[in-house]
């Protein structure tokens, strides 16, 4: 099923215009002109936001940075992960120090952290990616963010000139499972996506069920409509498991 799964342009084989999309690409045009922005693509995982994000800067021909990240295993402390972070970057874009590293930064139209940055172990069996690790660390994982809120203060200047994309999910694991803070606890959700837009540019994925129905069938021309609404009743926006339970009615009415 992980054939569903984009972790980069080249692995995008359908797309269906969406009224998300068409907001992704409005934020991402003037990016070649405007610098100081930083824009975060909301969804929980499976929404899409990965397919939505490289067409846009496909089709505006945007250079951009897509940061890696890469441990070799789960258990490392923030502190660490914050070194290892920066000095990933600078190894990665040749520069030697912090001046450096920030005017190459700005010479890119954005920096985008997706799927190279949170699940590169979804690309590398042998390596361990942001989402990963902050599963494993939970709480703990809160020093890296405060250090990186200190070094954005520290280096507003530098900031004011690079342009900066989030894939942003917030995941989160009660009794076994897993939820997205910014869309599964209803008030909650909207009370911390409220303050993410006072904060940020924010563009959130949904879709309506016009919307689905269309996706779905870009890839399944014969699938049901009846069959697309339950899936969409099971999970929502989660475009990439709405199209695993098609996948899977269709291999079950095959096989009865």
């Amino acid at each position: 099923m992980a054939k569903y799964k984009v972790n980069s342009p080249e692995d995008i084989k359908f797309f269906q215009d969406t009224t998300a999309y068409k907001k992704i690409y409005d934020k991402f045009k003037d990016l070649k002109i405007s610098r100081g922005r930083i824009i975060h693509i909301l969804g929980a995982p499976g929404t899409g936001k990965s397919t939505h994000i490289y067409e846009a800067i496909m089709k505006l021909d945007l250079n951009i940075y897509d940061v890696p990240f890469n441990l070799e295993y789960a258990h490392i402390s923030s502190k660490d992960v914050y070194h290892r972070f920066f000095n990933t970057l600078k190894s990665d874009l040749s520069v030697r120090n912090d001046e450096e590293l920030y005017l190459k930064a700005s010479e890119y139209d954005a920096i985008l952290f997706a799927d190279k940055f949170h699940d590169s172990h979804l690309l590398h069996e042998d390596k361990v990616g942001f989402s990963l690790w902050m599963d494993c660390k939970k709480f703990k994982s809160l020093p890296f963010f405060l250090r990186l809120i200190l070094v954005y203060i520290k280096h507003i200047k530098e900031f004011k000139k690079i342009n900066l994309i989030f894939q942003t999910a917030w995941r989160i694991r009660l009794k076994g499972a897993k939820y997205d803070l910014f869309t599964d606890f209803g008030l909650l959700s909207k009370f911390f996506v409220g303050l993410m837009k006072i904060l940020f540019e924010v563009v959130e994925l949904s879709y309506s069920d016009i919307e689905i129905i269309k996706i779905v069938k870009e890839r399944y021309p014969s699938a049901d409509e009846y069959q697309i609404k339950l899936c969409r009743d099971k999970y929502g926006n989660r475009i990439r498991f709405i199209l695993e339970c098609i996948e899977r009615r269709k291999i079950n009415t095959r096989m009865d």
